[in-house]
């Protein structure tokens, strides 16, 4: 049986954070080049990324470029020969956007079509499968039973978000910002919008919610659905984050290293898509890294209560209640709290009073569970206190990392003076060592023997050893010299050498398939305001499309949806008239459509598809 191979796709904002994700276990990683990634604030050289995949190659790790916007007419040519630059410099895959590129000549690499793609149903997934996609990363909205669908409707690998931030609108179809600022998502350069406190008013002018981040989602959080998803047709595992630091991405890639080489313990029918085994290290704390808390979102297939509440930044880590409030002789705040959790000098706390209103400040001084801090404005007793800064936890992120070993078999011969030890490693790659030389008899046989296993079973370069036989026709005593050279010998020859399969074995790719003339129905492939360039417009029209305008970006029509959302504000809210939200019970008799979202002088209709169950703002 074959076994089915599970990655842990990390983001790299840059080539120092990409490295730390593979010295914390990344199976995969996703950079972007100079240009045309969907984070603009997060490009590289080619130079840094070849020095990455070499890096990465040590351990058959698997780097990904991603040149994942919409590209206008007068950058086509420049894409493609980012796309060759990304080839050449040992990159394994591209993750693509911007459908026009597959009417230019790329390079021989494989492509993946991104989560901008909006991957919602099985006919999408099989009509870019039919356009030669090797790889499709699904709309982070599906639940485990839609993914299931796609997985039986198609035959390439999936991928799907496990953790970090999450948009509001799906995927490929927010233009708010781009309506707001000029600044498109679409084009790696999102304002954010979403994040931004509104009121909710009805069309009668009364005020619903008030002053609030109502478009903010929590975090995505998906360590419990592992198992589920694996099974479910998931081969890898994305972690959101190609703005974020490297203790963010250090620690998360511990954390579903450790939660995924669990399941792998537990069902054998799965592997590990990389080489290398984790020793030491830090343990990860997912919740004292940057999180607006976590949300499973619809993973189960049910509604839950997404919104980021109070607010759209980081909380941290929740750690108790405000006790007693007093101020010092120079009005500097002083506080207790009930938590019983451990505070330091320089920590980041984050308050959220009972009413919802967020102050951050910083623990000046902590004795015991008494903070004294530099902040001159009060706070009510009863207040919800966070940490988002743990002082003591970053510190050990940065001076107590894991090391990343490769395993490697020695089967230990020894005739007369000589030994030979063969040699395989978990990499596919196997050496041999021959030594002769005149060796006394070992008058303490069984310590000789042990001798060797200690001195051959430590590590060395890249590898850690373990001796799988030894067999000998006279016991010897070898110096601990001669063996410490042995076992430094046989791991420069390992790194030298090519695993048999190959350097990179894994995940074998789909060569580009030629285009089939197969007619697209609008229900299937519908983000054709995303066609920015004439290579887009003639596949979309060879599919059988009726063009009609150019990418929102160009030409922006004046009514328009700006999102489309899983989400729904009336959920949230406990007024929706089909769904019963158990956690919260609202006003129904006030959501009197249409609804409007107003942030100063900005005013957005709300639009409401319940048969779709979807959210739509417009403009």
């Amino acid at each position: 049986m074959q076994l089915r191979k599970l990655e842990i796709l990390a983001p790299a904002k840059n080539r120092g954070i990409g490295i730390a994700a593979i010295n914390c276990g990344a199976d995969s990683l996703y950079i972007a080049g100079p240009a045309f990634g969907a984070r603009e604030a997060a490009g590289n050289s080619f130079a840094d990324i070849e020095k990455l995949t070499s890096y990465a190659r040590k351990f058959g790790v698997k780097v990904y470029v991603v040149i994942n916007t919409i590209l206008y007419q007068n950058e086509l040519e420049q894409a493609v020969s980012a796309a060759k630059a990304a080839y050449e410099s040992g990159a394994d895959a591209l993750i693509v956007q911007d459908l026009g590129l597959l009417e230019t000549e790329l390079p021989p690499l494989p492509l993946f079509a991104s989560t901008q793609t909006n991957i919602r149903s099985a006919e999408q997934a099989q009509l870019l499968e039919s356009l030669g996609f090797s790889r499709l990363i699904l709309a982070r909205e599906l639940s485990l039973e839609q993914i299931a669908k796609i997985r039986a409707a198609t035959s390439i690998e999936l991928e799907s978000f496990v953790h970090g931030a999450l948009c509001v609108s799906y995927s490929g179809q927010c233009y708010i910002s781009s309506r707001l600022t000029g600044r498109s998502g679409n084009r790696g350069e999102c304002a954010q919008i979403c994040r931004n406190n509104f009121d909710l008013v009805n069309d009668d002018g009364e005020l619903i919610a008030g002053n609030k981040p109502l478009l903010s989602l929590k975090d995505l959080n998906l360590a419990g659905f592992i198992p589920q998803l694996a099974n479910a047709g998931i081969t890898s595992f994305k972690i959101e984050g190609r703005l974020k630091d490297e203790s963010y991405v250090k620690n998360i890639v511990r954390y579903y290293r450790k939660i995924t080489d669990s399941f792998l313990e537990s069902d054998k029918s799965f592997a590990k898509a990389s080489y290398g085994t984790l020793y030491g290290g830090f343990t990860p704390r997912p919740q004292n890294t940057f999180n607006r808390g976590f949300t499973t979102l619809f993973a189960d297939g049910k509604r839950g209560m997404w919104n980021s509440g109070s607010s759209a930044k980081g909380t941290g880590e929740k750690l108790g209640t405000v006790k007693d409030v007093s101020f010092d002789k120079h009005g500097n705040l002083v506080f207790s709290h009930d938590s019983g959790i451990r505070i330091v000098n320089g920590d980041g706390l984050c308050i959220v009073t009972p009413d919802g209103i967020v102050q951050g400040l910083r623990a000046n001084v902590a004795k015991g569970n008494i903070i004294y801090t530099n902040h001159r404005k009060s706070i009510p007793k009863g207040s919800v206190l966070y940490r988002n800064h743990d002082k003591e936890f970053e510190k050990e992120l940065e001076t107590n990392m894991p090391e990343r070993f490769i395993e490697a078999r020695i089967v230990f011969r020894s005739t007369g003076d000589r030994i030979v030890l063969d040699v395989q490693s978990e990499d596919g790659k196997r050496v041999s060592l021959v030594k002769e030389s005149p060796f006394e008899t070992a008058k303490d046989s069984e310590r000789a023997k042990i001798a060797v296993y200690s001195q051959l079973q430590k590590r060395a370069g890249l590898y850690k050893f373990v001796v799988a036989s030894y067999e000998t026709d006279k016991q010897k005593f070898y110096p601990v010299s001669f063996l410490n050279e042995c076992r430094r010998e046989i791991a420069a020859l390992l790194e030298c050498g090519q695993a048999e399969t190959g350097t990179r074995p894994y995940f074998s790719s789909v060569p580009a398939k030629t285009l089939q003339n197969k007619p697209l129905q609008s229900r299937v492939l519908d983000y054709r305001y995303n066609i920015a360039n004439s290579k887009s417009k003639e596949l979309y029209q060879k599919l059988g499309a009726q063009v009609e305008g150019m990418a929102f970006e160009i030409s922006a029509p004046e009514k328009a949806e700006l999102m489309r959302c899983k989400y729904c504000i009336k959920y949230e809210l406990g007024i929706c008239p089909h769904h019963v939200n158990p956690e919260v019970s609202g006003d129904a008799s006030k959501a009197v459509e249409p609804l409007w979202l107003e942030n100063g002088s900005k005013r957005f209709r709300l639009g409401f598809d319940c048969g779709k169950c979807e959210m739509i703002i417009f403009g």
